[in-house]
This record gives structure tokens, C-alpha cells and sequence, in this order.
């Protein structure tokens, strides 16, 4: 296994390789870390799985999540990866979108260990993961750095493999194009959310200002952002 393989990308969104890699046609989904479920709403209606259990464990966006009322064939539910409040064996696939470097540290493992617990046997996990490099995270890294958890969330995934708890499948490497209308946009979505207090005063908001307004053009901010997936099978 490669945390990045800079020779191997594609140009692809996270619905192209979703849409290849999974056999999502009435399958049982669980989807940890759905956030405000826009990935879900995608999922549940281009590839028309069985069911979607979608658990997200900030608690104020799980609550704007039960407010959805038209995907009939979505559960949501709340709680972290760590805890999966389902039985043994009873999921065909398992998404995580970019959110295994959510997971605490002390948790990751446990997680991997749930998702394995969950999936029936030949079960797929996909794990998606941004890879720490590029321009749009050149400005993420500003106010929240995440190379660190990042590198752990790999070395989980690592472990699980390792110890025969699932098996690896293949590695996809893929740069997902990004658009932003400007600067508001920009704010509204990765700083002004629930999930993580960032903490930023006046001088970083500048400095945050100023290195997204460079890549500023008539059409928006463009950023092509690389991606890992890690696709698992439970033996």
C-alpha cells in the first residue's frame, strides 16, 4: 500500500470511480461521515442501492440530516465509526468519504475494526482520502493542517490490512476537479462549519483571503484535488 503514488493519477470525480469500483445496485450501504449527506443524496439516486444507512456523529448536522424528507431509501442515523450501532455481517458496502482523518486518533483502529465487524463476508469498504498535496491544500493547511491525521488514518488502514481483517483490493489514485463561485463560497464551506472549530482570528483570515484570491478567475477558484481510494474486501 501507497499513501500516494504520484505517477498514477487520473482525472476523475468521486462518483466516476464510485460508479466503477462498487456493485451498488440493492445493496445494503452504510455510509460513515456523511456530513450534510450531499454524496448520499447522489449515491441513492444514480446507482439505487437497496438502502443507505448514512451515521454522522456531529450531532448539529445529524439534526439538519433527519429534517430530509424525499430519499425514502436513506436511514440516518447518529454516531462515529468507532461505535456502529448495526449487527455482525449485515452490510454489503461500506463508504467512508474523506472522513477516516476525522476519526480521533485513539479511535481509528477501533473504527476499522467495526467496519469489518459490519460488512458480510466479501463485503466492500471504500475508503476515500484526500492526499496531502496541491494548491487547494496548500490554503486548507493554513487553518487546519492536516498531514498528521492523515498519515494515521493511512497507517490504520495499513494495520487492518496487515492483520488480515480486510484485504486489499486495489488503490485508485485520482485528482477531483474543484470549483469555487468565490471567496463566500469558499468560507460557507470549509470554514463556517459545525464539525471543527477552527479558530481563526482577523491576520490568518487575511492571510486565508489572500492565498484563495490567487487562484481567482472570471469563472470562480478551479483546484484539482488528489485522492486516494482505498478498496477492501472482508474475507
Amino acid at each position: 500500500m501507497k499513501i500516494d503514488r504520484p505517477d498514477a493519477y487520473q482525472t476523475a470525480t468521486e462518483l466516476d470511480i464510485i460508479q466503477r469500483t462498487l456493485p451498488l445496485r440493492d445493496a445494503n450501504v452504510l455510509e460513515l461521515g456523511c456530513g450534510s449527506a450531499w454524496m448520499t443524496r447522489k449515491i441513492a439516486e444514480q446507482f439505487h442501492p437497496g438502502q443507505i444507512t448514512a451515521a454522522e456523529v456531529d450531532r448539529i448536522q445529524h439534526e439538519k440530516n433527519l429534517a430530509i424528507t424525499d430519499l425514502p431509501g436513506v436511514r440516518f442515523i447518529y454516531g462515529g465509526a468507532e461505535a456502529i450501532d448495526l449487527p455482525d455481517a449485515s452490510v454489503d458496502i461500506v463508504l467512508m468519504l474523506k472522513s477516516l482523518h476525522h476519526v480521533p486518533l485513539d479511535k481509528m483502529d477501533p473504527a476499522l475494526k467495526e467496519i469489518a465487524r459490519v460488512l458480510r463476508p466479501g463485503g466492500l469498504a471504500y475508503i476515500s482520502e484526500p492526499v496531502y498535496r496541491g494548491d487547494f491544500n496548500e490554503i486548507l493547511r493554513l487553518f487546519h493542517d492536516e498531514q498528521a491525521v492523515r498519515k494515521a488514518a493511512f497507517q490504520a488502514l495499513q494495520t487492518s490490512v496487515q492483520e488480515k481483517r480486510l484485504q486489499l483490493v486495489e488503490q485508485i489514485f485520482f485528482n477531483s476537479p474543484g470549483h469555487y463561485k468565490d471567496f463566500d463560497d469558499f468560507e460557507a464551506r470549509m470554514l463556517n462549519v459545525t464539525h471543527t472549530e477552527h479558530n481563526i482570528d482577523e491576520v490568518l483570515y487575511g492571510r486565508i483571503k489572500a492565498a484563495f484570491m490567487q487562484h481567482m478567475t472570471d469563472q470562480g477558484a478551479h483546484f484539482m484535488k488528489p485522492s486516494r481510494v482505498d478498496l477492501l474486501r472482508k474475507p
